[in-house]
């Protein structure tokens, strides 16, 4: 009721993508004030219970989301009132605690679903199951939760599952499920089956499933099947995603719980906006050979010669980080950003790159040389070495402090860096074109210590930045910003007189 979340965005954007149907849930109507919860009751009916300021909130509130769906493209309507179902979205007001509206929205779903899909809703002989979790059981060992769609599976079947190491052949030892309305997740005591019929969940018992992979097919092998072709089939998916990423490229390590959720986070960070490079994927719980993976940028140098060390990150969605790996991760000194919503990994990831480069950015201030050219100003000479103090007009360019100055008319001769600078008796920190400041300029070596005014240098000498190829690089890639086309037209004029290529 409080408007569209950022992931709601998106998973309407992908829902447009692929002309899949969908139901809108408007949720938290309990969260109204003064609502009085008719727990599992239709919607309709607990309006009808509700006060009149109560209703009107509702249609206030309401509005403004359909505005925002309005934007997104999408034609909406409360679903009682919506006459074209085909072309109209429908909106069923919910709550989720309570339960109202949650009839509505079944008996739509499934109304909706006999009417407009009919054709497609048949059943098949040949087994499709789709793996939904992985976990071990006290007593069973490692079991997988799947959604069996079509087909039938039976206790003692060969089976075929994708795992991490490649696919795994093994046969079910036993058949679970919930009691009579109760829920896969939910503890409890489970009915023991010798054969499942589509479509349900159904817990398959087998040995070697410890690293079968969330999200990818599970097949029986049938009496004329090739089971080697059933082999090649299982990982076709993960096959695909893994191919999509360079192992050998500069980028973060990502991992998810289920190879669904690591194909949306992937297509998430590839996104113009984000925009993340990913070098290592993997499915599962972070573990100590994913922090020694993720550490390898720590070593590595870009194409430039540059760290990647900001890249020694693990983005893990939805899934546990072992101790071990916490451990080992500081010790690495490896970040690892966790998340149930691929949102806030974004955004901590993003926090985190905006911290590193102004880490960058300040180590880059020595390198980074801005260009300037400096006249000495007549009866303005303070000291003549060590430091020199100097009176000068800014000619062009920005002078900072920091800034290294050198005479090119007497062959380059280097005469130190700008310590301080002063602009009408007040200390200031850069002084641009047009400007009139007193500066001192202390060296950094002994042959800069002997450079002196009268000797070296004087009157009718022109004073400007050393600049070099490295601070050229520096401004592009951290001061940028900073720059004026008048700044870029100094460093063109500047190169040529230091034969910078």
């Amino acid at each position: 009721m409080h408007g569209l979340e950022q992931q709601t965005i998106e998973s309407i954007n992908l829902l447009k993508l692929r002309k899949t149907p969908f139901i809108i849930a408007l949720n938290k109507v309990d969260r109204m004030y003064g609502w009085k919860s008719v727990a599992d009751a239709p919607i309709r009916d607990a309006f009808k219970r509700q006060k009149d300021f109560v209703v009107t909130e509702f249609e206030q509130r309401s509005s403004q989301v359909f505005l925002q769906l309005n934007e997104l493209g999408l034609n909406v309507e409360l679903y009682w009132k919506n006459k074209d179902p085909r072309h109209v979205v429908n909106v069923v007001p919910t709550s989720a605690i309570s339960g109202e509206g949650i009839p509505d929205l079944i008996q739509l779903m499934t109304k909706l679903t006999q009417s407009m899909m009919g054709d497609r809703l048949m059943f098949v002989d040949d087994t499709q199951a789709t793996v939904l979790e992985v976990k071990t059981m006290e007593g069973l060992g490692t079991t997988v939760d799947c959604v069996l769609v079509n087909g039938a599976l039976r206790e003692g079947d060969r089976i075929v599952v994708c795992t991490l190491s490649g696919p795994a052949v093994t046969r079910i030892k036993a058949l679970k499920t919930p009691q009579v309305l109760k829920e896969m997740r939910v503890k409890g005591q489970m009915l023991d089956h010798k054969e499942i019929k589509a479509a349900m969940g159904v817990r398959v018992v087998a040995p070697g499933l410890e690293h079968a992979v969330a999200g990818t097919q599970l097949f029986v092998v049938g009496p004329e099947d090739d089971e080697e072709e059933l082999k090649a089939t299982v990982m076709e998916d993960m096959a695909d995603i893994f191919s999509k990423v360079d192992k050998g490229g500069e980028g973060v390590c990502v991992q998810a719980s289920t190879l669904g959720s690591l194909e949306a986070l992937l297509s998430f960070l590839s996104t113009p906006d984000v925009n993340i490079p990913v070098s290592g994927i993997n499915i599962g719980p972070v573990h100590k050979k994913d922090v020694l993976r993720a550490n390898i940028m720590n070593e590595k140098k870009g194409e430039n010669g540059k760290s990647l060390k900001k890249y020694a990150v693990i983005l893990a969605f939805d899934v546990v980080v072992t101790r071990d790996a916490i451990a080992l991760a500081q010790e690495y000194n490896v970040k690892v950003f966790t998340a149930d919503i691929i949102y806030h990994l974004f955004d901590q990831f993003t926090a985190y790159m905006k911290e590193m480069r102004g880490e960058e950015k300040q180590a880059a201030r020595l390198t980074a040389v801005f260009p300037c050219t400096l006249k000495i100003l007549p009866n303005c000479v303070f000291n003549i070495k060590d430091p020199i103090v100097l009176g000068c007009e800014v000619l062009e360019g920005v002078a900072k402090i920091g800034t290294p100055i050198c005479v090119p008319s007497r062959g380059g001769v280097d005469l130190g860096r700008i310590a301080s600078m002063e602009l009408n008796h007040k200390p200031v920190e850069s002084a641009r074109a047009g400007q009139s400041v007193a500066l001192k300029i202390e060296p950094t070596n002994a042959e800069q210590g002997s450079r002196m005014y009268g000797r070296h240098f004087d009157l009718s000498d022109e004073l400007v930045s050393r600049i070099s190829r490295e601070s050229i690089n520096a401004l592009k890639e951290f001061f940028i910003d900073d720059m004026q086309k008048d700044d870029w037209r100094l460093v063109i004029k500047l190169k040529k007189i230091f034969k910078i290529t």
